[in-house]
């Protein structure tokens, strides 16, 4: 049995090694945790979701949900955990993170031909088919055994988490239930604000003690996850007219139509966890709970988790990979995850099943697959090596990385079009991507 080793149990390494083993292999999965953690990890289980409980849309007609699909045809174990433990979350994908890592654990452990190694993989072996999923938070590792093969290509950017509430310390007199748009179940609670509210909590986010950051290290950030403190540095009424915003929010009898809405989301299927939505933040703790408190509906907020920052690191794909995504100087070593330039939960799950189904290729001699970019795998591996920029960023999955629909018709009936399109690629792929199972 052909031995295949996997550094990183995060959702990347895990989605790699269960695709490894399904097609015969004996996967050496690494682990550090819990002899060493990150400044972004809580617990010791595969598969843990640092930031958000939200893998975004789940409507097929959405880029996010019809990358979903695409996964799930593909036999993905992350994206069918993730359905197995949704929680209320409208139209989007959101999951019991306790539920969902705890899920993934057991099935990885329990696979005969993975061996779960808890121990911090110092070097790599060259001479060994490898994935290297070390995830956004192993800078000093790709230096340490990649030096000459990123050197020059390596680069990072700040992600930020939100914080997260205990329930029950919340006050229910001054908040509702609600989708916006009523659509969907009541996956949010919503704090609206007046316009004084919505001024003074603007300014105290403007004026607030951000978290110390290395001088060394420009400030440089993620659009899709942006902390509100960067965010209100646009304007004042940027909140407002984003994540703030009033606009499809039914208030109901005994409340003001709001000025602007605060909104939180369940981290658990309970529902004793909220999450404040799109409150990442780099401010300090002390901060954080004096302008949380500030708002009257979390006046005696209990804080479960604080929001924090942390330092992600990414590679120039092309210059450094091979479309099959190994590395150009050292072709049995692959890289899947966030080290591969993409953005999100999913796309992160993506990349570990493209390099398990592109190394069985390569162990056996077997041409690699060239993904349509009419799909959602392809279009993102397009970005990720033909886009014609020297500073990569960072890339989350959407419509506009498909090829056009070019005939003129209107918004609705050319996604419809495209995701017809799609699924006629997918179904294609299928076949080469299970045909060695």
């Amino acid at each position: 049995m052909n031995e295949v080793v996997i550094i990183g149990g995060g959702l990347a390494g895990t989605e790699a090694a269960y695709q490894l083993a399904k097609r015969g292999y004996h996967v050496i999965l690494y682990e550090q945790r819990p002899q060493k953690t990150t400044e972004a990890h809580k617990t010791d289980r595969l598969g843990e979701l640092v930031c958000s409980n939200s893998l975004k849309s789940m409507e097929i007609t959405n880029a996010h949900g019809l990358l979903k699909y695409e996964l799930s045809e593909y036999g993905s174990l992350i994206i069918e955990q993730a359905y197995k433990n949704r929680i209320a979350g409208g139209k989007a994908l959101v999951v019991d993170r306790e539920e969902f890592s705890k899920g993934i654990t057991e099935i990885i452990e329990k696979e005969k031909n993975i061996e779960v190694r808890r121990e911090f993989a110092e070097h790599i072996d060259k001479s060994k088919p490898t994935i290297v999923a070390t995830g956004p938070l192993s800078g000093e590792f790709l230096e340490r055994n990649f030096a000459n093969s990123v050197k020059g290509n390596n680069l990072y950017f700040y992600d930020a988490i939100s914080p997260t509430i205990v329930t029950e310390s919340i006050d229910f007199t001054r908040a509702f239930w609600g989708s916006r748009y009523m659509e969907g179940d009541n996956a949010y609670l919503n704090i609206p604000l007046n316009r004084d509210e919505y001024n003074k909590l603007v300014d105290m986010i403007k004026n607030a003690e951000k978290a110390h950051v290395h001088e060394f290290d420009r400030e440089l950030f993620f659009e899709g996850c942006l902390p509100v403190e960067e965010i209100v540095k646009r304007g004042d009424n940027t909140l407002r007219f984003s994540l703030m915003k009033p606009v499809g929010i039914s208030s109901p009898e005994g409340f003001d139509k709001p000025y602007a809405v605060i909104q939180l989301r369940r981290e658990n299927r309970e529902g004793t966890l909220l999450n404040i939505v799109g409150f990442q933040t780099r401010m300090t703790y002390t901060e954080q709970k004096r302008i949380i408190r500030s708002i009257a509906a979390l006046k005696n907020a209990e804080i479960a988790r604080y929001g924090s920052m942390h330092r992600n690191a990414y590679v120039k794909t092309k210059n450094v990979l091979n479309y099959n995504l190994s590395l150009k100087q050292h072709p049995e070593i692959f890289f899947a995850g966030q080290i591969t330039g993409v953005e999100g939960y999913v796309e992160s799950t993506l990349t570990g099943l493209i390099a398990a189904v592109q190394m069985d290729r390569y162990i056996k001699g077997i041409a690699p697959i060239k993904f349509s970019r009419n799909t959602p795998s392809g279009a993102l591996l397009n970005y990720l090596f033909f886009n014609i920029s020297d500073n990569m960023q960072p890339m989350n999955i959407n419509f506009g990385l498909f090829p056009p629909i070019e005939e003129k018709i209107g918004k609705k009936e050319r996604r419809e079009r495209m995701v017809k399109r799609a699924k006629w690629w997918i179904e294609k792929q299928k076949v080469e991507i299970l045909e060695t199972i």
